[in-house]
């Protein structure tokens, strides 16, 4: 089975999305402080830069080259999506508690 149309296009927009969003948060959260960094700060942004390299990976797994009918890359990109916007957000939640 085809994946509907458009669905490349989508998934590919929703990850740079999160990405914008990834990178706004971290702008706001004062990555640049001068104050030393504790080590929730380094949890909080490696979980950010965790999910960014899966967000950032998800155009190219979605356009990536594969035979007709196979789904396999397509659906990988979808989990590394929903893997990157659960990094986001949880980067997000820990700086709101730490």
């Amino acid at each position: 089975m085809q994946s509907p149309t458009g669905s490349v296009v989508a998934l590919s927009s929703a990850a740079s999305t999160m990405f914008s969003i990834g990178m706004i948060f971290l702008g706001y959260w004062g990555l640049h402080e001068a104050s030393p960094w504790r080590a929730g700060d380094r949890v909080i942004v490696a979980l950010a830069l965790a999910g960014f390299a899966c967000l950032g990976s998800v155009p190219w797994l979605a356009t990536s080259p594969a035979a007709s009918g196979d789904e396999r890359r397509f659906l990988l990109a979808r989990r590394v999506f929903a893997t990157g916007a659960c990094a986001v957000w949880a980067s997000i939640a820990l700086s709101l508690v730490l």
